[in-house]
């Protein structure tokens, strides 16, 4: 059993927003921490439109919906984590950043406090050595995005990781109506390690003249089932995203075949980041 009631996230961003929205729906009391209090604010707003959208589309009853709203808190003080049963992290993808925001969870919080972290490549083994001696209640859960849409949750071990923090965890996935699935610490674990290298061998087809970026997309569309093609995918996930997550993998793995095409790194140069800046491989006006 997962024994928890109440979940802490840090980062109010997409992925934590998301972990954040699903954790109250699921009936935890669930505390957002963000330094930046504009942050809190979009992430709120972004709550109450999702939970008014399922309510509209049947998929949920609004007294839920309701219940969910009174169950989210948003914090910009850390302290707010402390009496949390379980903490995930969704920050920038820096080992600098979540280390030293593990440290300071880590001294604020119960020796039974499961500590997790959402990365979607770095080491779980080499994060935990922040916490000293709580490692063995750290591990990794890495969510998908959208969250409240994407069933999956990579459950990743930490050498230092305990039996009983991976049934908790696995509990705690399913009860937030997850399918928690087991990868083992290694870089990229299986989604990234197999994804991203699809996705750095279209950018070098486009780059090679083989077929337009739409076409590469529309072929892998069709050809593979995919539901989205993988210039596509590269410009929601962010391309930056892309290119920092390749040098995980080519650093990690200690192969240049993982490092990232010239042409994705050029696109990031130039600003070209995807979605979130309105042009990446392909353009969106309206954002």
């Amino acid at each position: 059993m997962h024994n928890v009631k109440s979940v802490g996230v840090i980062g109010a961003g997409q992925m934590g927003g998301g972990i954040a929205q699903v954790a109250a729906v699921a009936g935890f009391e669930t505390v957002v921490f963000d330094a930046f209090e504009g942050a809190l604010g979009k992430c709120k707003s972004l709550h109450d439109k999702l939970l008014a959208r399922a309510v509209e589309k049947g998929k949920m009853a609004q007294p839920d919906a309701d219940a969910a709203k009174k169950r989210l808190a948003y914090a910009a003080s850390l302290d707010a984590l402390s009496r949390c049963d379980v903490v995930i992290e969704a920050v920038v993808e820096d080992g600098r950043v979540k280390k030293e925001l593990f440290r300071k969870v880590a001294a604020m919080t119960g020796p039974q406090t499961l500590l997790a972290s959402n990365t979607s490549s770095i080491s779980i083994t080499d994060l935990g050595t922040s916490v000293g001696d709580r490692a063995d209640r750290f591990i990794g859960m890495h969510f998908f995005n959208p969250v409240p849409v994407m069933q999956l949750v990579e459950v990743i071990n930490g050498l230092a990781t305990s039996p009983v923090t991976t049934e908790r965890t696995i509990a705690l996935a399913k009860a937030m109506g997850k399918t928690p699935i087991p990868a083992n610490d290694r870089p990229g674990f299986v989604s990234n390690r197999v994804l991203m290298p699809l996705i750095n061998e279209a950018f070098y087809a486009w780059m090679e003249g083989v077929a337009r970026p739409e076409d590469i997309d529309q072929i892998m569309k069709l050809g593979c089932n995919f539901p989205m093609g993988p210039l596509r995918l590269a410009d929601f996930i962010g391309l930056d995203t892309c290119v920092h997550i390749m040098d995980v993998l080519a650093e990690g793995l200690n192969s240049p075949r993982y490092r990232a095409c010239p042409l994705l790194k050029q696109l990031v140069t130039a600003g070209r980041l995807g979605d979130k800046t309105g042009r990446g491989v392909f353009e969106y006006p309206a954002k």
